[in-house]
C-alpha cells in the first residue's frame, strides 16, 4: 500500500506531508490513520519541538473521502475525524499548517486545528458542505471556534470560495503571505517556536486551547452523529452521487 502521508524530522521540526494526489488529499480512512499515526509519534519523539503538516501539492486537503462516504456510510469516519482535530489541539507541541492551495469542507478542520495556520493569499478556501445537502458539523468544533461570527456564517451558509487573505481576515488563518513567500514565513515561524522549552510550548498550548477541548469534548459526539445521519440521507447521496458522477 502506498504511503499517503510522509514523515521527516529536521532541525527539531517533525514535518508531515499529504500525498494522496489521486483524490486531492481528501480524508480517508488511510490518510486519516498515516496522519493521526504521525502526529503520535511526533509527539513521543524528544527531538521533536514543532509539528508541520503541509501537502505535496497545491491542493492541502479535499475535505472528507466522497467515495467512502456514499459507499460505506460516515458514523466512523465523522468520529475519527474529531478525534484527529482532538489530537492536533491537545498535542504537547505546537502544529503548524502550511496551504498554498485549495482546502475544502472536512480539511479547513486540520487548519482550524492547528495552532498556527500559514496561507499563501492566493489560496482557495470552501465549506462546500451547504451545497451537498450536508453541514459543517464536526468541523465546526474548531473552525467555528477560530473564525468571527458574521464570517463563520457567510462562508458556511454561503458555502462560496474565499481566498488566503480573506481567511487571515476572518479569523480561519493566523497570517496569509504571497504565494513565493510562503516556504520561507513557514521556515521562519517554525524556526521561532523550535526554541521553545518543551514544557513552555506544552503548558502555554494547554492554556490556549483549554476552551476549545472543552467545546470537542463536549459536542464531539453530536456533531458526529449529525454529520453521519446527513450523510445517510437521500437528499445528501443525490448530491455526492450527481457531484462524483460530473468529475468522471
Amino acid at each position: 500500500m502506498t504511503e499517503l502521508v510522509h514523515y521527516a524530522v529536521t532541525d527539531a521540526v517533525a514535518t508531515l506531508t499529504l500525498d494522496s494526489p489521486h483524490n486531492r488529499n481528501a480524508l480517508s480512512r488511510q490518510l486519516v490513520t498515516e496522519l493521526f499515526a504521525h502526529l503520535e509519534r511526533a509527539g513521543a519523539d524528544d527531538e521533536v519541538r514543532v509539528v508541520l503538516v503541509e501537502s505535496s501539492g497545491k491542493v492541502f486537503c479535499s475535505g472528507a473521502d466522497l467515495g467512502e462516504a456514499t459507499t460505506e456510510g460516515m458514523e466512523v469516519g465523522a468520529r475519527r475525524i474529531v478525534d484527529l482535530q482532538r489530537l492536533v489541539v491537545t498535542l504537547d507541541k505546537p502544529v503548524v499548517t502550511k496551504n498554498l492551495g485549495a482546502v475544502r469542507a472536512g480539511g479547513i478542520g486540520i487548519i482550524a486545528a492547528a495552532d498556527i495556520a500559514i496561507s499563501a493569499d492566493e489560496a482557495t478556501f470552501a465549506l462546500t458542505e451547504v451545497k451537498l445537502g450536508l453541514a459543517a458539523a464536526i468541523i465546526s468544533l474548531t473552525v467555528h471556534h477560530r473564525m468571527n461570527p458574521r464570517a463563520a456564517a457567510l462562508t458556511t451558509l454561503g458555502g462560496e470560495v474565499f481566498t488566503g487573505a480573506e481567511a487571515a481576515a476572518y479569523g480561519l488563518v493566523t497570517q496569509s503571505v504571497p504565494a513565493a513567500d510562503l516556504d520561507a514565513r513557514v521556515a521562519e515561524v517554525c524556526a521561532s517556536l523550535a526554541t521553545g522549552a518543551a514544557q513552555g510550548l506544552r503548558e502555554s498550548k494547554r492554556i490556549l486551547n483549554a476552551d476549545l477541548v472543552r467545546r470537542i469534548d463536549e459536542r464531539g459526539a453530536e456533531m458526529a452523529a449529525l454529520s453521519a445521519r446527513l450523510f445517510a440521507s437521500d437528499e445528501a447521496r443525490e448530491a455526492m452521487t450527481a457531484f462524483l458522477s460530473r468529475g468522471k
